[in-house]
């Protein structure tokens, strides 16, 4: 198996700069906030951030491609980093903490491109957590300061706790009734949204999470942060790792019942 310990130093360090640089602007009152084509919001602090992090991947992995939120792909080849500056830009913008850089490194195999290295960072909430393919996921302040993360052993459908972003998405895509449905089926559903249900899911805190719309650069790291914590992370057609468009995580235990509410 190959060695990604490099690797996973190199994404911390990437994700102690571009903390720097996001917190610096957060709660900025001159902070300045475009409109995308799609309708979302990028700020300057977004475009910073990816900026800042491609800046360092020509220098240290010059050969490797890399895919932003901000500014698209660049490059090819079998290794390709995924970045998001900022998962939860509306957050960020409005001054609310739940937000963080996601940055993963994805490589070519037999089965296709998946993640095997993942840092989420949520500087402003004081949390990070990371996982490589084969070691583990984590959380804490540093690679050397960190405790080893598990799902959760919940079992049954009405005892999970159940994470997703908001409504609007499902009903847009005529699923609402079947979202209503399972969270009439779980013990507690809360709309925590973006990166956090799925490190929570890693955590096991939370035992499902699923949205139906959903970019690479906002499922890579977790997707590889929740199989190496023990769970599983699919899209909403039941298909392995991040490539859906969509995504459902869960502890494994719960996941045939998740997908048999929201899937196909």
């Amino acid at each position: 198996m190959p060695d990604y310990h490099d690797d996973l130093r190199l994404a911390h360090v990437l994700a102690d700069a571009a903390d720097a640089t996001t917190m610096e602007r957060f709660k900025a009152l001159d902070l300045k906030v475009e409109t995308k084509p799609d309708m979302t919001p990028v700020s300057e602090a977004d475009k910073a951030a990816e900026e800042l992090i491609r800046t360092s991947l020509q220098r240290a992995r010059p050969r490797d491609a890399v895919l932003g939120e901000e500014f698209g792909s660049e490059g090819s080849g079998p290794r390709r980093w995924v970045v998001d500056p900022i998962d939860g830009t509306k957050n960020y913008v409005r001054g609310v903490p739940v937000w963080a850089t996601l940055i993963a490194l994805m490589e070519r195999g037999k089965g296709g491109d998946r993640p095997v290295v993942g840092v989420v960072s949520a500087p402003a909430l004081g949390r990070r957590w990371w996982a490589a393919e084969g070691l583990g996921a984590y959380t804490g302040r540093s690679l050397s300061s960190a405790s080893r993360l598990a799902v959760s052993q919940v079992a049954r459908l009405e005892d999970a706790s159940f994470g997703y972003a908001s409504l609007s998405g499902w009903e847009e895509r005529g699923r609402l009734n079947r979202f209503l449905d399972l969270t009439r089926a779980c013990w507690r559903t809360r709309g925590y949204g973006d990166f956090w249900p799925y490190m929570m899911v890693a955590e096991g805190s939370v035992d499902i999470c699923a949205e139906p719309e959903l970019s690479l650069w906002d499922m890579a790291a977790n997707a590889i942060i929740v199989q190496e914590a023990g769970g599983r992370f699919t899209g909403l057609d039941g298909v392995p790792g991040p490539l859906s468009g969509n995504a459902a995580a869960s502890n494994g235990l719960l996941h045939g019942e998740l997908l048999s509410y929201l899937g196909g």
